[in-house]
């Protein structure tokens, strides 16, 4: 789960809800969606043991329609747009040998290079062996909490010396926007996402119905006091106007305490999102291998290399697709984060429903985790207001969905980079 978003998205949330209290409350608001989303998700795990996460689930519950339609608009769309990640990683990388630049135009073109590369690397990690994926991932995993752990720690330090100035008066300036307040948590909620991943690689997990429960319980809530106190950090050392003018927070924070170490932090992020990254692609190869398994996605990319295991075909199918979407000219951080929740909770939105129609539908069923009935009807009513909401305040962007508030926006070139990626998508299914 921790990735680039706990570096990358703490500006917007401020941006949204307009106070210090307010961005708080949000953090652990989303920790808490993140939770029960992850319980039932750990029922339906448990009662459909198959990988692919919302495929199955989805198949199962409501037949091969919703779940066709859902497998082509995650792999064409969703999921390669996770590359916002990659977005992050090129722009901390470049950060050291250019400082305070990372929002120059003319050095726009080499970040995305640097994410495509990433994405090289890890798609051919993940062809080549699901040991050295998983390796990688635990390498990676230790960087992203050092950089956690060295800010939780810096935050602490300060409150204990009483920098809490920026924490007084912390719901002044509250925004009572509904609209915006859903767009702070599309980007409190994105540091979060992930929690979902285990159900891709069900299959391959050893006793799920101990081990599945378990990590959600204890890696969930350990994320967000982490979340909480890295957010604390960064309000006990900038006020909230130096946040709001930083590109990469935690970068502004090290320069300001952290003298000739400040280096450090730039490397640990970039190892962070280059590890989400590959936690990501290790997933998505996955549901795309389902999908296809089913008949519901061309039935090459159901293959698995004979000897390594992996699904080979889809791993790189999902790779080219996210790699298309770098190249058009509106492709931003912010542009693919809007485009990415809202897809994606559209699809958490109607997978945790099946967990009420199944209860119906199959009253007696298996059910090793059975999640309390009122937590996922609570989850359908949020994922409801995550996807319609901002329609209230921006029906206009939002039905372009990756256009919110964008500066120098225009409707007629995002409809028209939109119309290129789908040309070439289903140019690339039709090949």
């Amino acid at each position: 789960m921790v990735g680039s978003g706990i570096f990358a998205t703490p500006k917007w949330v401020l941006i949204y809800v307009g106070s210090v209290g307010m961005s708080l409350v949000v953090w652990a608001l989303c920790g808490m969606i993140a939770l029960f989303s992850a319980l039932c998700y750990c029922e339906l795990g448990t009662m459909i043991p198959k990988s692919g996460a919302e495929y199955p689930y989805l198949l199962e519950a409501y037949g091969p329609l919703p779940a066709f339609l859902y497998s082509w608009v995650f792999v064409l769309f969703s999921k390669p747009s996770g590359i916002m990640i990659l977005l992050v990683f090129g722009a901390y990388v470049i950060e050291p040998f250019f400082p305070g630049c990372g929002g120059r135009e003319d050095l726009i073109p080499l970040v995305k290079i640097l994410a495509a590369a990433a994405m090289g690397i890890i798609l051919f990690v993940n062809c080549a062996s699901v040991k050295w994926a998983t390796r990688i991932q635990i390498i990676f995993t230790v960087a992203k909490m050092v950089a956690i752990v060295m800010l939780i720690v810096t935050g602490l330090a300060r409150l204990v010396q009483g920098h809490t100035s920026s924490l007084e008066n912390g719901f002044e300036g509250t925004s009572p926007k509904i609209g915006l307040l859903t767009y702070a948590f599309y980007n409190g909620l994105f540091p979060y996402d992930g929690w979902n991943q285990l159900n891709f690689v069900t299959e391959e997990i050893k006793n799920p119905n101990r081990n599945l429960p378990l990590t959600i319980w204890i890696g969930i809530p350990l994320v967000t006091s982490c979340y909480l106190l890295v957010n604390i950090g960064y309000f006990t050392v900038l006020t909230p106007q130096e946040i709001l003018d930083s590109d990469a927070v935690a970068v502004t924070l090290a320069n300001r305490l952290y003298g000739v170490m400040a280096w450090t932090i730039p490397i640990l992020v970039a190892c962070s999102t280059f590890g989400t990254a590959n936690g990501n692609a290790f997933a998505g190869g996955r549901l795309t291998f389902a999908a296809a398994r089913e008949g519901h996605l061309p039935r090459f990319l159901a293959m698995i290399h004979t000897k390594r295991r992996t699904p080979l075909p889809g791993l790189i199918f999902s790779s080219i697709i996210s790699l298309l979407m770098l190249i058009p000219n509106s492709t931003t951080f912010e542009v693919l984060l809007n485009y990415f929740t809202f897809f994606g909770w559209l699809g958490y939105g109607v997978s945790i429903s099946s967990i009420l129609w199944l209860r119906y539908k199959r009253p007696d069923a298996a059910r090793p985790y059975k999640v309390w009935i009122p937590i996922p009807i609570i989850m359908v009513v949020v994922s409801a207001y995550l996807v319609f909401a901002p329609f209230y305040d921006a029906p206009l962007q939002h039905f372009t969905v990756c256009c919110l508030s964008q500066p120098g926006f225009h409707f007629t070139w995002c409809l028209y980079d939109i119309r290129w990626l789908l040309k070439v998508s289903f140019a690339l299914l039709i090949a």
